[in-house]
């Protein structure tokens, strides 16, 4: 049973949330104790630590996620409805591997059961566990990352925190739709890496692009399956982290934001939280983070892909090649369509609407192509 994999949580964490007040997002979670395993039939939302740091060079002493969890237990919830699971934590293999294994069945058998896992670890190259987790169910996988590095590696490069990323890409089966980088910084990347990225059309946003409008990250994740957070992208003043210390970086303001945009999008399944360095001063950060998280979900329009076309209006823009945009009557956000091209490997199998912004729409009045719908394209027929 992949469950088997879960441990309870101590006591210490047990106690903690027995003395909180009943109006405390505590006193409303689920527990996995040593007696009992939550029934998961009502859950939406499973949190799981995993106890694995080894892909991190840096990192020596064990991982600790008990303070994060008294933070965020002592929060005072929104408005929220959905039952809220803390199933326990993943201790680390013999190996690192076998710690992605056990990650990958947990993930995957939450994930067929419409429950979204919130995963804390633990070193990034978790993501890599994370994105093998839909091999079972047989999609393509639209993966954003919010780091300062793009965590490419050499192909002979065991798989660890700054390297996953060639792993993702060059393994089969290859289920990698669309990669996004939120807040690259770009004097930590090389410029081959940089080009690599436009190569294969995917996408990555610098960090002051991101920080002079948050907004234009929103359709990215808004076609997001997978969100992985590493912290380290976040500035030491904000995050208390100071090993590496990161002058620039997201603000706790913003970093929350983004966390909220990924709740909010009815396609995220899964988000993930890496590279936390074990001090208090950053786990009232994540606490935070998965807070925004939650209060997102509970936002959620039900819209594309699961809602139908019927509540939109279309808009079609003759250009060379036409572009057809929808807007919600609902939320007032933006679509455009990518179109079935008969010819060629698609990947996509029929058309399918890509979210973008109402800029966008105006640009393409203006004759400007959106980017976002070109590298779509290119990566539906390569």
């Amino acid at each position: 049973m992949e469950f088997d994999f879960l441990k309870p949580l101590d006591s210490e964490i047990l106690q903690f949330i027995e003395e909180v007040s009943s109006q405390q997002l505590g006193s409303k979670v689920i527990v996995h104790t040593a007696d009992d395993f939550p029934d998961l039939d009502k859950i939406k939302i499973a949190i799981i630590g995993v106890l694995e740091n080894r892909g991190e060079s840096n990192q020596t002493e064990e991982i600790d996620l008990s303070h994060i969890r008294k933070e965020l237990y002592g929060l005072f919830p929104g408005n929220w409805d959905a039952s809220i699971a803390d199933l326990g934590n993943i201790l680390a293999g013999n190996s690192i591997t076998d710690t992605h294994f056990a990650l990958r069945k947990v993930v995957s058998s939450l994930i067929k059961k419409k429950i979204i896992p919130i995963v804390i670890g633990g070193s990034q190259d978790l993501t890599y566990a994370l994105y093998r987790a839909y091999d079972e169910l047989e999609q393509m996988v639209n993966l954003v990352s919010i780091d300062s590095k793009f965590d490419f590696g050499k192909e002979s490069d065991a798989v660890s925190a700054t390297s996953y990323l060639t792993k993702i890409i060059i393994e089969e089966p290859n289920n990698l739709f669309n990669f996004s980088n939120i807040g690259y910084q770009t004097y930590y990347n090389s410029q081959e890496e940089i080009d690599l990225i436009d190569k294969l059309f995917f996408e990555a946003y610098r960090l002051g692009d991101i920080s002079n409008n948050i907004s234009i990250a929103e359709p990215v994740f808004r076609d997001a399956d997978i969100v992985s957070i590493d912290l380290t992208s976040v500035k030491s003043s904000d995050s208390g982290n100071n090993s590496p210390f990161t002058p620039n970086g997201f603000s706790g303001k913003e970093i929350c934001a983004l966390s909220r945009y990924s709740g909010i999008s009815d396609k995220v399944s899964l988000l993930g939280i890496f590279n936390h360095n074990n001090s208090n001063e950053e786990s009232v950060l994540i606490a935070q983070i998965i807070w925004y998280f939650i209060e997102g979900f509970h936002y959620r329009s039900n819209e594309y892909p699961f809602g139908s076309r019927e509540n939109y209006i279309k808009y079609i823009i003759p250009l060379e090649e036409e572009l057809i945009f929808y807007k919600s009557n609902k939320t007032d956000r933006w679509w455009i369509e990518i179109p079935f091209i008969s010819y060629g490997n698609n990947k996509l199998k029929k058309s399918s609407l890509l979210p973008c912004s109402y800029e966008e729409y105006l640009g393409a009045c203006n004759q400007d192509i959106p980017e976002r719908w070109w590298k779509a394209q290119r990566k539906n027929i390569l």
